[in-house]
């Protein structure tokens, strides 16, 4: 059983829709692999219920353009970071009530917003940041149109602003279409960079990104940033999964995934979970798996899409949800704060375009409760964490928000 149908969506929602492409497609998909099993109850003997939520606004004096992406520093100084998609990076702290907030970088003369989903889309400090003060950002660029995988550096990390002359550039992926950019950066616990790359935009995956090893699109990557390689400004380490592999990126960590809008690690387990966008029926919320094939564009979810073989095993997403539930998911986290103690050890997800958030738990072998949480209009781009593992939800009304149950 679905989570319960949305109400009739606007058409104007439909297409701000951010991380949904530009088409999708004709509608075409073959019929499934296999249906989906009932969704378990909310709760069980050894679970509390999953409880419902809302929003409150966290910082009332404060508004956004198009935010994206909110972190927290890595030092001890209690900032919050944002990102706006246009191309600026701003912190405050968040107590008492904060009423501006303070320029950490600023490129918009770089970042390109030519299509809905373009930009600066995210940020990710480096681990020793407070030693270092590097971090890393990912943008879409233009003359020529690309992806841009750069990092900056703040010469005082402890306050003030980066240096925006600090550039170095670590990756550039030309692309051709605006649409299914990804993307997430994130450092693990064992200091390499994780990113995520969509198919490269339009429907259906023209270029068959996600059954090609060799393409960056529709993957994501681990890369070292901190040992360079001959020509290129990072490594890849030796443990990745394909590095060994005729005609493979050696980059890639997990392959098959249509365009991944956000990902996280469990602050307590270490699990990678991702929130990837489907094509013209169904999303989908995966735990990653090193070297997993997660099935684009052979399947949309647990369902057939293209006639193309397999060839390998493919990874079941965890759950998947159709066109009356959403149409574009937000990837969030699984929640480790404490505000909330009958939400602890469960995923928190969204959709962009109905505003709906769910909830689920996992055992490790299979989902054990899940549910819708709230039930609200307006467009989350992103969730994030603070230092405490409580979480934020960035809205393009221009507001951050809480989860609450008060």
């Amino acid at each position: 059983m679905q989570p319960a149908s949305m109400r009739r969506l606007a058409l104007p929602l439909l297409i701000a829709a951010l991380a949904a492409c530009d088409s999708r497609g004709d509608g075409s998909s073959h019929d499934a692999f296999r249906e989906k099993p009932p969704a378990p109850p909310a709760g069980g003997p050894d679970q509390p219920e999953i409880p419902k939520v809302r929003l409150v606004d966290a910082f009332p004096r404060l508004s956004f353009e198009r935010p994206v992406w909110i972190l927290p520093s890595p030092d001890d100084t209690g900032r919050l970071f944002v990102v706006e998609q246009d191309g600026r990076v701003s912190w405050f702290r968040p107590d008492p009530a904060p009423s501006r907030t303070e320029t950490f970088l600023d490129i918009r003369g770089k970042a390109f917003r030519g299509h809905n989903e373009e930009g600066l889309l995210c940020l990710a400090f480096h681990p020793k940041f407070a030693e270092n003060g590097l971090f890393f950002v990912w943008y879409s660029a233009t003359k020529p149109h690309r992806h841009v995988l750069s990092r900056f550096r703040a010469p005082n990390p402890a306050d003030g602003p980066a240096d925006a002359a600090s550039e170095k550039v670590f990756l550039e992926i030309p692309k051709i279409y605006g649409n299914h950019n990804g993307s997430t950066l994130l450092f693990g616990k064992d200091g390499f960079l994780y990113f995520s790359v969509g198919d490269g935009g339009a429907a259906g995956d023209p270029k068959r990104a996600g059954q090609d090893l060799g393409s960056w699109f529709a993957k994501i990557h681990r890369i070292d940033v901190d040992r360079e390689d001959g020509s290129k400004p990072y490594s890849v380490p030796k443990d990745n999964p394909y590095v060994d592999a005729a005609g493979a990126r050696p980059e890639t960590w997990a392959w098959g995934l249509r365009n991944v809008w956000r990902m996280s690690f469990d602050r307590e387990t270490g699990d990678l979970w991702a929130g990837d966008v489907g094509q013209d029926k169904y999303e989908e919320v995966d735990r990653i798996a090193k070297g997993g094939n997660y099935g684009w564009r052979i399947r949309e979810g647990l369902h057939a899409f293209s006639s193309e073989k397999p060839a390998g095993t493919l990874v079941d997403p965890v759950v998947d949800y159709g066109r009356k539930d959403g149409a574009s998911i937000t990837g969030g986290y699984v929640y480790r704060g404490k505000s909330i103690p009958a939400l602890a050890g469960a995923y928190v997800y969204a959709d962009y375009v109905t505003g709906t958030v769910w909830a689920l738990r996992h055992d490790g072998k299979g989902v054990t409760a899940w549910r819708e949480i709230l039930r609200q209009p307006k467009n989350i781009a992103s969730f994030g964490e603070d230092r405490d593992g409580e979480l934020f939800v960035c809205c393009f009304d221009g507001k951050i928000y809480r989860l609450t149950t008060e």
